[in-house]
């Protein structure tokens, strides 16, 4: 294993060396009480000869299950509590080929594999330090996809009211999943799409961290929202900044969906409390022929006043801009607009 010290970069934000010399004492204390790495997998999405794979590597503590073979108590902060595992080495095993790379600081991974695979839901595997191999999955885009589907998660599919900080530590840490609320007719909405449109690539784009993708996971399937890929963000200090910028991450996140698929135009669905309809305009300026059109959930007054306001605006350029305060509104105007059933 690589020392941690020699392994911290030499101009990094001194936040960062800090997070990462904590996270390496975690793990030194977690290996000598006999814990070991795992790899959690995370939905991934690809193209025509390749793959984004996607996942974590952590050493996660015991768990208890229940008589459901469900965790008794899925509370938030135990989605916090594994080690993330820097500069780890992964064996990534798509179609009999294999694959080493290693994680970043965090223990994430993030990384283009070469690879042919079928359109559609495709499996293949993962390990770390020569465990036992992991199932993982990734959506395949064929070539004659035109259409996709990009949506925001907090107060657009679920309810949180993130951007007030209390609240968001509460939903966060404290809350349990089962408590947790969809956003009314967004399931029915985003179910509706995908079956309109055969084979379109489904995308979850927020600015929630990776620990919480199981419990999005889970979220997703309890409320029966479409299964899709999964682009979430690392908490915590990058290289240069104290804060990750979670606009800057939805941002590179759909200019690099414009590179890797060009002939898809895509349905960006958020909401007004997060920044999501200004982002959204400024890509649709920037990329007309990759926005099929935008769809914004307003919050209601509550919601509002939690988010600190709204961020509505009002420049939409000539794209069908929609909004309304929930899945059935959006759904109906988007029949209208030709992009549902």
């Amino acid at each position: 294993m690589a020392s941690p010290e020699s392994d911290v970069p030499a101009k990094i934000h001194p936040f960062a060396r800090v997070e990462y010399r904590y996270h390496a004492w975690r793990e030194r204390r977690a290996r000598e009480r006999g814990l070991r790495a795992t790899i959690t997998p995370f939905p991934g999405y690809g193209g025509s000869g390749w793959v984004r794979v996607l996942g974590r590597v952590l050493i996660l503590p015991k768990k208890r299950p229940s008589d459901s073979g469900e965790f008794a108590s899925v509370r938030g902060w135990r989605s916090f509590v594994g080690i993330p595992v820097g500069f780890a080495q992964v064996r990534i095993t798509i179609g009999g080929v294999s694959h080493e790379i290693v994680t970043d600081r965090g223990g994430v991974v993030d990384v283009v594999i070469p690879a042919d695979l079928e359109p559609g839901w495709q499996r293949f595997q993962m390990s770390v330090e020569d465990g036992a191999p992991v199932d993982a999955t990734a959506f395949t885009v064929s070539p004659d996809t035109h259409f996709g589907v990009v949506s925001d998660v907090d107060d657009t599919v679920m309810v949180t009211a993130l951007p007030r900080p209390l609240v968001a530590a509460w939903n966060s840490f404290v809350v349990n999943e089962h408590a947790r609320l969809p956003v009314p007719g967004m399931a029915v909405m985003l179910e509706r799409l995908v079956r309109t449109h055969p084979g379109a690539p489904m995308i979850y784009l927020s600015t929630g961290a990776w620990n919480i993708a199981p419990m999005l996971a889970r979220f997703q399937k309890r409320h029966l929202f479409p299964r899709g890929s999964m682009l979430l963000t690392d908490w915590g200090p990058t290289h240069d900044r104290m804060f990750r910028s979670g606009q800057q991450h939805k941002r590179d996140n759909l200019e690099r969906l414009a590179r890797e698929f060009p002939q898809i135009r895509w349905l960006l669905i958020g909401d007004d409390g997060q920044h999501d309809d200004a982002i959204y305009t400024a890509f649709a300026k920037e990329h007309p022929e990759n926005v099929a059109a935008v769809a914004i959930r307003r919050l209601s007054a509550t919601e509002a006043v939690l988010a600190g306001g709204r961020t509505l605006v009002d420049d939409h350029s000539t794209i069908p801009w929609i909004s309304a305060s929930d899945g059935a509104g959006l759904l109906q105007q988007l029949r209208e607009h030709g992009i549902a059933s």
